[in-house]
């Protein structure tokens, strides 16, 4: 399947004023329903991560799934979902962090990731950063070594870069 071609951002839609006015949404829906765009994306978050090396894939519920899951096979390592309260069946490692307009919580399987683990955080959007920050926080606390964080888009504007800084940031498509 030929996929170098392939300009990725004729397979996102922009909705106005979604969810609520004045937002642009950035729509990853037909860039999934099209194969050979999907499996480009996936190849060309792969080619970039393979150096990092790691050891393991993170990603927060639930669109980080459809990125994180078929790139852990492409890299051939593990893929640890991060959810929110009650999510998971096992015994879990809590961060709670704060919100624009209030607080969350995230969780993850205690055995999900060990200390100095070569852990990848992958998402499908960078925005304000603050969901992936809360990640890189949980994983913090079981001192695993975060290698970079992976998105899909990246909306430059919003700071999302800062926020997840130190870590290192790669996104396929950047938009203003």
């Amino acid at each position: 399947m030929e996929t170098v071609a392939l300009n990725l951002k004729d397979y996102i839609r922009d909705i106005p004023d979604f969810p609520k006015p004045g937002i642009l949404f950035r729509d990853i829906t037909p860039l999934l329903m099209h194969p050979p765009a999907f499996a480009a994306a996936v190849d060309r978050m792969a080619d970039h991560c393979r150096d990092l090396q790691p050891d393991i894939l993170v990603a927060a519920e639930a669109r980080g799934f459809i990125f994180a899951a078929p790139l852990a096979l492409r890299l051939g390592v593990g893929f640890v979902p991060i959810r929110k309260p009650g999510k998971l069946p096992f015994d879990t490692h809590s961060f709670h962090y704060e919100l624009e307009y209030g607080n969350d919580t995230l969780e993850m399987h205690v055995d999900g990731v060990s200390a100095g683990q070569r852990v990848l955080v992958v998402d499908d959007l960078l925005a304000t950063g603050g969901t992936v920050k809360a990640c890189c926080n949980l994983l913090e606390q079981v001192q695993a070594n975060i290698v970079g964080c992976v998105f899909a888009i990246e909306l430059a504007g919003l700071g999302g870069v800062k926020a997840v800084a130190p870590h290192p940031v790669f996104s396929l498509l950047q938009y203003d």
